[in-house]
């Protein structure tokens, strides 16, 4: 996963099923929209933020096929996932998995396998969650730690080579704080899962 391109295509197994990430290109962004509207629908109704045309348009500003990974399972979509530079850190943004495949350990292995790249170049990762959303808590299992949260979004990060546990997130090596995150948007959405 390089600072300018997505998640490099790769064949993975976990206790869920066969996946594979392919690099996107510009004409999933509606396909993306549609799940991004899917997943992240029942959160932001329960926040009171859900409008129907802003949660797919907010998508389609944003899409960034160079640096977006589609998740597919048996040639069919099962999620996406972005991965920005951006002010010397990596943003993981647009994390979604279609429904039927939350809870399989899907969304760890794509998340292990983005944060192994990351730790590798050295980077912190930052984004941001919608307050009360599950994924908060896959994020947590990773290493990520809240850096500040408001009545919406909780934001996280997470320094190169970190691991989940108790207390403070710590640098590795120092015992210094992490630095802080700024805002991304992560969550999950909607696609085929064997056994669906």
């Amino acid at each position: 996963m390089g600072s300018e391109q997505a998640v490099p295509a790769r064949t993975s197994s976990t206790p869920a099923a066969n996946w594979t990430l392919r690099s996107a290109v510009a004409e999933d962004v509606e396909v993306i929209a549609e799940l991004r509207a899917a997943v992240m629908r029942a959160d932001l109704e329960r926040l009171g933020r859900y409008d129907e045309h802003r949660v797919r348009q907010r998508l389609r500003d944003s899409f960034s096929p160079q640096h977006t990974s589609i998740i597919e399972i048996g040639g069919e979509l099962a999620g996406c996932v972005t991965v920005r530079p951006a002010e010397g850190r990596q943003w993981l943004e647009h994390f979604y998995l279609a429904t039927h495949c939350q809870g399989r350990g899907l969304g760890s292995a794509v998340l292990r396998t983005v944060l192994e790249r990351t730790d590798v170049q050295g980077v912190t990762v930052g984004l941001n969650v919608l307050q009360g959303s599950a994924a908060r808590r896959l994020y947590e299992r990773h290493g990520f730690a809240v850096e500040a949260q408001d009545p919406i979004d909780v934001f996280m990060v997470r320094a190169p080579g970190t691991t989940a546990g108790p207390g403070p997130l710590r640098a590795p090596g120092t015992s210094r704080a992490a630095p802080p995150a700024h805002a991304v948007d992560a969550r999950k959405r909607p696609a085929p899962c064997p056994g669906s």
